[in-house]
């Protein structure tokens, strides 16, 4: 069973408000003990209402809980944005409620193999960095769609580089664009956040072997913006 599903069986079952003994949840989901004591720490630090401790037994208090939603990458994205735009805000307890959410979200997302990502939304670094990204983001978008040249200068480097961007990816985490560098005469790809300044640059760019979205090789065949 993958993590996410076990965490949301572990609430399922938390919900009755009964005495869960970690010994009988860890024999029903067929895990080990200390993987049952990890995963509720992570429920705790996530927001979810657990009582209890190791050797005793857990249950949950009552708390308003939500059916299983299916999110699109799409919907995915809009969602890490509006979280981070509500916890830079100016409103302590709407802002403290966004990072709580980040956190119960980031403790159900699938977790891929490999180093462990960056928490879901904004949690490991600060507002203002993220703000950084999200302004470019429409800029991005719509020079992707009018294939427009762009100057782009990131955070530690001197020298601005004249780029066609291709695409935007969203890794569940943070967003970065892939691009043909025109400057290094090469495909790059980096993260959005970490741009100091954006400007277009006079000129439409059309589709050349070499330096098409197919081209770059983790995309292999084809790509979307």
């Amino acid at each position: 069973m993958k993590r996410a599903d076990r965490l949301y069986t572990l609430m399922m079952r938390l919900k009755d408000g009964d005495l869960h003994r970690a010994e009988d949840l860890a024999r029903t989901l067929k895990v080990s003990i200390r993987t049952i004591y990890r995963d509720m720490d992570t429920l705790a630090a996530s927001g979810v209402p657990v009582e209890g401790a190791r050797g005793f037994g857990y249950t949950a208090r009552a708390a308003i809980t939500l059916p299983p939603l299916n999110l699109t990458e799409a919907e995915l994205e809009a969602l890490h944005l509006g979280l981070a735009a509500v916890g830079a805000g100016s409103l302590p307890d709407l802002a403290e409620a966004a990072r709580a959410l980040s956190a119960k979200i980031d403790a159900v997302l699938p977790q891929d193999a490999g180093p462990a990502p960056a928490p879901f939304g904004f949690a490991t670094y600060p507002f203002a960095e993220a703000a950084q990204g999200f302004r470019h983001m429409p800029s991005f978008r719509s020079a992707i769609r009018a294939r427009q040249k762009l100057r782009v200068t990131l955070a530690g480097e001197a020298e601005a580089h004249i780029v066609r961007p291709l695409h935007i990816d969203y890794w569940g985490r943070v967003w970065t664009c892939i691009v043909w560098d025109e400057t290094a005469r090469d495909f790059a790809s980096f993260r959005i956040d970490r741009i100091t300044a954006l400007a277009t640059v006079p000129g439409l760019f059309v589709d050349e072997p070499g330096k098409r979205l197919s081209d770059f090789e983790p995309y292999g065949v084809s790509g979307s913006t």
